[in-house]
């Protein structure tokens, strides 16, 4: 039942994502050369909006679905680090044309050369992986 409702939000997702035109790769390719704000418009309301639902979770005590408690572990605030971490993801974001939520829904619209992008950034997360330990945090 859980994967059922996986499925179903994910979906809902990426028709919301699709509809919006935020895995347009023209919209991608604006929003870079800061021509439109349309998805400046999109990221800061998903900001805005998920800082809101963190404070009233925080607040209120509120459970997920199955009454567990929703926790937010502390992170370390290293600025380099963010923005080491910022350039990385945005220089993949403007190589690829997106980002890891629209890939799937690019793929699922039926535009199957992101297949090139999914496999090379998964196997990006396991270089990581392998590295991980070595590398600076």
């Amino acid at each position: 039942m859980r994967t059922l409702i996986y499925l179903f939000i994910g979906i809902l997702f990426g028709i919301t994502m699709f509809k919006s035109e935020a895995s347009s790769w023209f919209r991608i390719y604006e929003m870079f050369k800061f021509e439109s704000f349309h998805m400046y418009g999109i990221i800061g309301s998903a900001v805005f909006l998920g800082i809101i639902m963190i404070q009233v979770i925080k607040r209120y005590n509120i459970r997920s679905f199955y009454g567990q408690k929703i926790e937010f572990p502390t992170k370390d605030k290293s600025v380099p680090k963010s923005i080491i971490g910022g350039i990385i993801f945005g220089l993949g974001w403007a190589l690829g044309g997106a980002c890891p939520g629209p890939m799937f829904t690019l793929i699922g619209a039926g535009f199957f050369p992101i297949l090139i992008v999914l496999i090379f950034s998964i196997l990006g997360t396991f270089i990581y992986g392998y590295f991980k330990e070595k590398l600076p945090h």
